[in-house]
């Protein structure tokens, strides 16, 4: 299937880094503990939530919604976005076109 997009991948990949580093605990998804990630230098978290984007984006691509650490990322093709929810209150919006 894939995500379907019309934007520059690294545009959308950097939205969605931002977007998915607001979330709280989505270190989580590289199964490491909170320990390991307050031990982590700033440029080091920068990576990992990069890498975290980029395996969302693709793994949206076979699966529409996933959890990730207390939020979710969810691809509606419908609407062309990716909608990061960052637990209850708030959820962001990565366009695709």
């Amino acid at each position: 299937m894939g995500v379907r997009h019309a934007r520059e991948y690294a545009d959308i990949l950097k939205d969605l880094t931002e977007a998915v580093s607001g979330i709280e605990g989505s270190y989580s998804f590289f199964d490491m503990s909170k320990e390991e990630w307050e031990e982590l230098a700033p440029a080091e978290r920068g990576e990992i939530m990069e890498a975290l984007a980029d395996d969302v984006f693709y793994g949206l691509g076979q699966e529409p919604f996933m959890k990730v650490g207390d939020g979710a990322v969810a691809y509606r093709p419908k609407y062309h976005v990716i909608e990061v929810s960052l637990g209850d209150k708030e959820v962001r919006i990565v366009r695709l076109t």
